[in-house]
Order: structure tokens, then sequence, then C-alpha cells
């Protein structure tokens, strides 16, 4: 999956993929998670997120299914 640098001090990159509803991030520390069932709002939310790493804490963690990849 192709993904979009962000400007973050935890999260490095973000893709997504709107077919099947799956958003992908890298963190700084190396580690890629896919988060499943995740709609496209909140992809464009986190994107346009002032801080990148407290939408992610705050919205995405513990609220979606996530697979570890890397």
């Amino acid at each position: 999956m192709k993904r979009t640098s962000v400007s973050s001090s935890n999260l490095k990159s973000v893709g997504y993929d709107p077919q099947q509803s799956l958003l992908e991030i890298e963190f700084h520390s190396g580690d890629v998670y896919q988060y499943h069932n995740v709609p496209e709002r909140i992809y464009q939310r986190l994107m346009n997120a002032a801080s990148h790493g407290s939408y992610h804490h705050q919205h995405i963690r513990d609220q979606y299914r996530y697979t570890q990849i890397r």
C-alpha cells in the first residue's frame, strides 16, 4: 500500500485503501499496523488533524481491530 509521510513525532506515514476500508500506519519505531473497517472519513480526519499522533491515540488505536504487519 502506498503511504504518505506525515509530520508527527510518533507516526511516520499513513496509507488508506478505500476498497478494503483498510488504514495502514507506519510508526517511527518501524512498526506497521493495518486497521480494519476504518471509514474513509476517519482517514481524512487523521490526515487533517493538527496532531496525527493524538488523533490516532484518541480515535483509532483502541477503536478498530488491527494487525501488526511489521
